[in-house]
């Protein structure tokens, strides 16, 4: 699962068997350790119907998803969600999860278990 965070924006993507493990388990957890401490970040099916949410507590980003959701994204060809959620201050936070496609450009990343870019057929 990759995290992506640029301002008050958090994006999600995850491979095919991330999502699938998603799917059966109904979490999903990564973590990046650093010389200061660990950054956990979770994917979690909530029953909750408030569409895509998310938490930070004790260096750990929750993003929320509801069962509906969950089912709906992780059955389908739907690429993703997204959510601007309202926080106490007033501002909103964008929460954006995807499913991880192929670049169309060169990478050195490993990309085999990444979803078929639907662009790279004209």
């Amino acid at each position: 699962m990759k995290i992506r965070i640029k301002g008050n924006s958090i994006r999600y993507r995850l491979t095919k068997t991330e999502v699938d493990n998603f799917s059966r388990t109904g979490i999903l957890e990564e973590q990046t350790e650093m010389a200061g401490g660990t950054l956990y970040y979770a994917l979690e099916k909530c029953d909750e119907e408030n569409g895509l949410s998310a938490s930070f507590h004790q260096n750990k980003i929750i993003f929320l998803i509801p069962q509906s959701i969950a089912k709906e994204w992780t059955e389908t060809n739907i690429t993703g969600f997204e959510n601007r959620m309202k926080l106490a201050n007033g501002h909103e936070l964008f929460l954006l999860i995807e499913k991880d496609f192929v670049c169309l450009d060169n990478t050195f990343e490993d990309q085999s278990d990444n979803y078929p870019n639907p662009n790279a057929v004209c």
